[in-house]
């Protein structure tokens, strides 16, 4: 009797376990289909997330080495020829376009520091019919971009930021350009080899234009850096700024590329886009003509105070001025506004960008005259 009772109930057991079984295998209940469909209906109503491709950090990368190599050209009275050479090389050593271009790069990723700004693009990211609309609009007018919620906010950090590094290289030049005019002193024991005829001018001109032609490669752990700030919005430490419109065509540019990111529209598949967005002619022009005029000054130069001139001049002055031009609306000259050739700004005048204090420096006609027809 306790055998059949023991059988019925271990049946019974086995019957309980299949039933369980089969209600597991047929699939979820009710309430876990409902409450996967609320959550796709909330995941759908989040924008995608920041999205910015590794070649825009490449670019950026590439800027910003190159300035902070051009930023320990410090003057602090060069002790021989020799190092003025080396500090030409350094200070030459850049193809211009990539130069332009990673300027605008740069910018685009410090935009995207701006939490303003990046939510206030975000929220027309929503609806996927509307985001496509807003990439295709930024894509044939960048300037869409600068009228987005929060553009004031990304545009006054590209300002700041750029134009510290701008009176930066601003202050080393005219240290630079007074040290031209200091090492002709008669008390300045430089002097002697200062008013020497420099040997072998033609290939040091040489050396700087094949130094400008070489390809600048980015640096892995600059680039590392920039692509996780662009993509996480932190890691740049900047100070929150504001600046109103009207921007530059550069600012346009980089607030373009940092709205297609914003967008989730930024990355791998869009490099033809920012890439697109990061050639601005009058950057571009202005990085150029401070190269030529670089070449015009070395070939007319001939002692080494000259040198010296043309490297504060041309190089760290230069870099200042374009980059300054590039941020800000205001009328700059490339060079020395007395210098035959030197060529002015395209953009118009609004505000006067903040000048590190000028240092007086004694007429030189020499000197002063660089840029005039060069010597054979």
């Amino acid at each position: 009797m306790k055998t059949a009772l023991l059988s019925r109930g271990l049946s019974a057991a086995a019957l309980a376990a299949a039933v369980l079984l089969a209600s597991c295998e047929s699939g979820p209940s009710k309430a876990e289909l409902e409450a996967q469909r609320l959550a796709a209906e909330l995941a759908a109503r989040k924008p995608p997330p920041v999205s910015l491709n590794q070649g825009v950090a490449d670019a950026a990368a590439i800027y910003v080495a190159f300035l902070r190599e051009a930023q320990t050209i410090q003057p602090g009275g060069f002790p021989d020829a020799e190092s003025i050479q080396a500090a030409l090389r350094k200070g030459s050593a850049y193809d211009a376009d990539q130069l332009s271009r990673g300027l605008i790069a740069y910018g685009a990723i410090i935009a995207l520091q701006s939490p303003e700004f990046v939510a206030g693009v975000q929220q027309y990211a929503i609806d996927p019919a509307q985001r496509q609309r807003m990439v295709a609009q930024i894509v044939a007018d960048p300037a869409y971009a600068a009228t987005l919620p929060g553009a004031d906010a990304a545009a006054g950090l590209i300002s700041a930021t750029v134009g510290k590094d701008a009176i930066a290289m601003r202050a080393i030049a005219e240290a630079i350009e007074q040290d031209a005019y200091t090492i002709q002193g008669r008390s300045d024991p430089r002097r002697q080899w200062a008013i020497t005829p420099i040997p072998n001018r033609e290939v040091r001109l040489e050396s700087a234009k094949t130094l400008s032609a070489v390809k600048m490669l980015p640096s892995p752990e600059e680039s590392s850096r920039l692509f996780a700030a662009a993509n996480s919005g932190t890691g740049l430490e900047l100070e929150p700024s504001r600046k109103g419109p009207p921007y530059t065509p550069a600012v346009v540019r980089s607030l373009a590329i940092a709205a297609l990111g914003a967008l989730g529209s930024g990355g791998d598949e869009a490099r033809v886009n920012t890439e697109a967005l990061t050639h601005e002619p009058n950057s571009e022009f202005c990085m150029d003509m401070s190269k030529l005029m670089l070449f015009q000054c070395l070939a007319a130069s001939r002692p080494s105070y000259e040198d010296i001139f043309c490297l504060g001049r041309h190089i760290t002055r230069d870099l200042a001025t374009c980059t300054t031009e590039a941020t800000q609306i205001t009328t700059i000259v490339v060079g020395d506004p007395q210098e035959t050739g030197a060529a002015p700004a395209r953009t118009p005048i609004s505000v006067t960008v903040p000048q590190a204090t000028p240092v007086p420096t004694p007429a030189v006609a020499t000197t002063q005259s660089l840029n005039t027809t060069p010597s054979p």
